[in-house]
């Protein structure tokens, strides 16, 4: 019993002196004793067993907290934009009116910005945050909002931003179109001694009514050009009323192309405003928009 634990340990040396006179940092020292052979195999086994559990515990942490939140790039600017509202929200502001016009990025120039989807809902928490940081002093405005807010400001591209001229055609005609609620007028306007056909006929058998035609031709009429233009229009879709107002729109726009130097009498006339109200949908079990049926208790 004693012959076979003498070969068994006889053995692990050999192992242990063939292991470390194959490393070459064991090669240069020369002869070492048994002793030292065997300890530089047992400090090895540990060594490899202690970075095989590091191994198995160690995980990656990511750089944001925000990581494991379903839109990370969000909450970390919405997180960034709060912390800096809380620093400086003792600063004192100026009025709405008067603080810097700025203008913030778009939606989808935002979604663009930290690549991913944002609900409108949350664009808006993040201009409300913008705008009141926009409102602090400007001279007491520190240097690192100022970098802050510098991303999120809209960057016009100036050669997509050039209004088209419009000019008279080689017809000497002028072009304009106007809309009201749901009515469309595409205007047509000429030197001549005052003739109005629309959609073929005459103004009196399209607007049989006094008021809408001097609402049509309000245009010609606040600057006394009746008897100096022809207009030819093409009206679809709406109501008599909404015919009207969009021809007063259509006509002031292409007489503006004849005659720049009216537009200050035509605005002060309101010709040249686009009215953006409209006629408010009806609902489910009303009479109208809001009008309810009449209930009677029994």
């Amino acid at each position: 019993m004693a012959a076979a634990s003498s070969k068994t340990i006889r053995c692990c040396y050999r192992v242990a002196d063939g292991l470390i006179s194959s490393n070459p940092q064991f090669r240069s020292r020369g002869t070492v004793t048994l002793l030292q052979q065997s300890r530089a195999f047992s400090t090895t086994q540990k060594t490899s067993q202690l970075e095989e559990s590091i191994a198995l515990r160690t995980r990656l942490i990511p750089a944001s907290a925000s990581y494991y939140n379903a839109n990370p790039e969000y909450c970390d600017n919405i997180l960034a934009l709060e912390e800096l509202l809380r620093k400086h929200e003792t600063l004192p502001t100026v009025p709405g009116d008067q603080a810097p016009q700025v203008k913030w990025k778009t939606l989808v120039e935002y979604r663009d910005m930290i690549g991913g989807y944002v609900k409108p809902s949350r664009y808006n928490r993040v201009s409300r945050i913008l705008n009141r940081l926009n409102r602090i002093e400007p001279s007491l405005l520190p240097q690192e909002t100022k970098e802050a807010l510098e991303p999120y400001k809209h960057v016009a591209n100036e050669h997509l931003n050039i209004p088209r001229p419009r000019t008279v055609d080689g017809l000497g005609r002028a072009y304009g179109c106007g809309r009201r609620k749901t009515s469309v007028a595409r205007v047509y306007v000429v030197e001549g001694n005052g003739e109005v056909m629309i959609n073929g006929k005459p103004i009196m058998d399209v607007f049989p009514r006094l008021h809408d035609r001097e609402s049509a031709l309000w245009p010609l009429l606040s600057t006394s050009r009746m008897d100096k233009y022809n207009v030819w229009a093409v009206l679809e879709g709406g109501g008599t009323t909404g015919q009207a107002e969009a021809l007063t729109l259509g006509l002031a726009k292409a007489l503006l192309v004849h005659e720049p130097a009216l537009k200050p009498a035509l605005r002060r006339a309101g010709c040249v405003t686009r009215d953006p109200r409209g006629v408010e949908r009806k609902k489910p079990g009303h009479l109208k928009a809001r009008k309810m049926p009449t209930w009677v208790k029994r």
